[in-house]
């Protein structure tokens, strides 16, 4: 007797090979037959005029701490994801002591998007090493999960407040590889940090790993390679002049592991977006021609990114705009009034050192969001050149005017891009590149700022049904084995006999994401970005149904995964 049998579906495999339509059967959480299935079952899912697929894959989250809050982290289970994998850009919640905690949280909050008293009060912050974190989280999950350590986490416990503003000794970096080396020994799946400009702590100063030396780098990527099962992220500064590449390739071949990077944004298919990508590509291709490898991450769709003058998250990557959101929010305000110093910030975002964001300092095509105060209500919903032309002021004056009205509170959409048949195109060429994986969700980061966490569901809606880029086939392919090879996961990813029975059940004609909107459930009150899934019937985990028809049955069947244990070395390619 099976325990579950899934029948009348047509079967995507994972592969990437032809739908065929099959059933599956299901025993003590792995999958037992494939095809035509005649054994009973305790229970049987019809998935007529479905698609059955393997569970999908996200390989760039945040979840660390939401994993304590909701265990069924959620909404991901309900967009077909049944494994994320999280502590990446250096920003792991383990190892963990007081004073690191007390730092940690804060720079969470800022850089990462997560409400400080949510933190604080759904976290409960109780363990040391990496090992009691994972054991903190047995028996919870909804999902399988597993996680990398963060670099600027073993830097601040190994550096105290040393960490920001100065490079490491000789004794520093000794204790930062052997708190990198026990967390690997304990479980962590791989050593992530990062150097990206827009990464910036609760105090607006670098995180911690922006102040590390290349040896510092290279050092702890070293202790990667002493354990099996385990990879590397590093976040670049994302100008990739020769010194990056060298590095981002240096750091492959002293772990001996590929690194993955993000994120590669498509929002246009114009020439200097191709030579943008072109130039990403070739960060690949450098590091192969030296037997590295480099693989670049790259979202489905053009993020719709909230941002506001508050936080600074999205605008301190703007050249020489970092120091303003080191300032306190009144004195923010204040400075943003002076005409001489708007001129100058407007002049730093249209300068040829900001032209890869350049859509982001088009002032003209941002949509008002959510105001914060009677005089800026009329704005709600408008584009800020709207209210520019009813004002009779610029652009960036009008954005900078509501923003001081509201105490900078005000939300803002960024401009919207990439919603054409040329751009998708070019995004589909890249999702099916081997230098590129889709992925950067983000899952449970940003959760005011950014709706990727949704990229499963957006994918099978707009690159396979809308925009008719990508095969079904081929994208399910992208979103389950290819996750699993770039990650190392053992006998997931491919609907396969004796592998794990991690499955989703879709309706190919609706499957899709709901509209983005804010939802009030976190600890201390706060929201964050949601949106539902359409078209997703059912999700299975290890053999448990935890979605039944669109509702969560409350199962939490998840696995902590652990390097070694529940996931292989990946090989570089050319020392194969």
């Amino acid at each position: 007797m099976l325990d579950l049998k899934i029948v009348g579906g047509n079967l995507v495999d994972g592969t990437g090979s032809p739908a065929y339509r099959g059933d599956l059967g299901i025993l003590d959480g792995r999958i037992v037959a494939i095809g035509t299935v005649n054994e009973g079952a305790r229970e049987t899912i019809s998935a007529e005029g479905q698609v059955v697929a393997p569970g999908f894959i996200d390989t760039h989250t945040h979840y660390d701490a939401q994993v304590f809050w909701d265990p069924l982290l959620t909404p991901s289970c309900y967009h077909g994801v049944t494994t994320v994998i999280g502590g990446f850009c250096g920003f792991s919640i383990a190892p963990m002591t007081p004073d690191a905690a007390g730092y940690l949280a804060p720079m969470l909050a800022r850089v990462e998007g997560m409400p400080l008293e949510t933190l604080q009060a759904g976290v409960p912050w109780n363990w040391s090493s990496f090992g009691s974190y994972l054991t903190n989280l047995e028996g919870t999950l909804g999902l399988n999960a597993g996680f990398y350590v963060g670099h600027s986490t073993v830097r601040r416990i190994a550096m105290g407040k040393r960490a920001v503003g100065h490079w490491a000794t000789a004794d520093e970096l000794e204790q930062m590889k052997k708190l990198v080396g026990d967390s690997l020994r304990e479980g962590a799946l791989g050593f992530s940090t990062t150097l990206s400009h827009s990464h910036n702590d609760a105090d607006g100063n670098p995180v911690p790993s922006r102040h590390a030396s290349r040896d510092e780098l290279l050092a702890l990527a070293r202790v990667v390679r002493m354990h099996d099962g385990t990879g590397l992220e590093l976040l670049p500064k994302l100008n990739f002049d020769p010194e990056m590449v060298e590095l981002m390739t240096d750091f492959s071949l002293a772990g001996g592991r590929p690194v993955n990077w993000n994120v590669m944004s498509v929002t246009g298919a114009k020439p200097a977006d191709k030579e943008r990508i072109r130039k990403w590509l070739s960060v690949s291709d450098h590091a192969r021609a030296r037997g590295a490898e480099v693989i670049g991450l790259i979202f489905v769709s053009s993020p719709n990114l909230l941002v506001n003058f508050a936080s600074g998250v999205v605008f301190e990557g703007f050249p020489g705009w970092a120091p303003l959101f080191q300032l306190k929010q009144a004195e923010r305000a204040l400075k943003l009034k002076d005409a001489a110093f708007r001129q100058e910030l407007d002049t730093l975002a249209h300068s040829e050192e900001a032209a890869r964001r350049s859509l982001l300092a088009r002032w003209d095509a941002y949509r008002v969001i959510t105001t914060f105060s009677d005089a800026t209500a009329p704005y709600q919903g408008k584009l800020v050149s709207e209210v520019a032309a009813a004002i009779g002021k610029s652009a960036f004056d009008t954005m900078l005017d509501i923003a001081i009205e509201d105490d900078l509170l005000t939300v803002f959409m960024c401009p919207e891009s990439g919603e054409n048949q040329e751009t998708y195109d070019l995004r589909a060429s890249l999702w099916k590149d081997d230098r590129t994986v889709i992925g950067a969700s983000d899952a449970g980061a940003h959760m005011d700022l950014i709706d990727t966490f949704a990229m499963t569901t957006r994918l099978l809606q707009k690159g396979v049904r809308e925009y008719g880029v990508i095969s079904l086939e081929e994208a399910v392919h992208q979103l389950t084995e290819v996750q699993a090879r770039l990650i190392g996961l053992r006998e997931r990813g491919v609907l396969r006999a004796g592998w794990h029975a991690d499955v989703v059940v879709f309706n190919p004609d609706t499957v899709g994401r709901g509209e983005v909107h804010t939802r009030l459930d976190l600890p201390g009150g706060h929201g964050r970005l949601y949106a539902e899934a359409v078209g997703v019937s059912h999700v299975v985990v290890n053999g448990t149904v935890i979605v039944r028809d669109g509702k969560h049955t409350g199962a939490q069947p998840g696995k902590v995964l652990r390097s070694g244990q529940d996931t292989y070395t990946v090989v570089i390619p050319a020392n194969k």
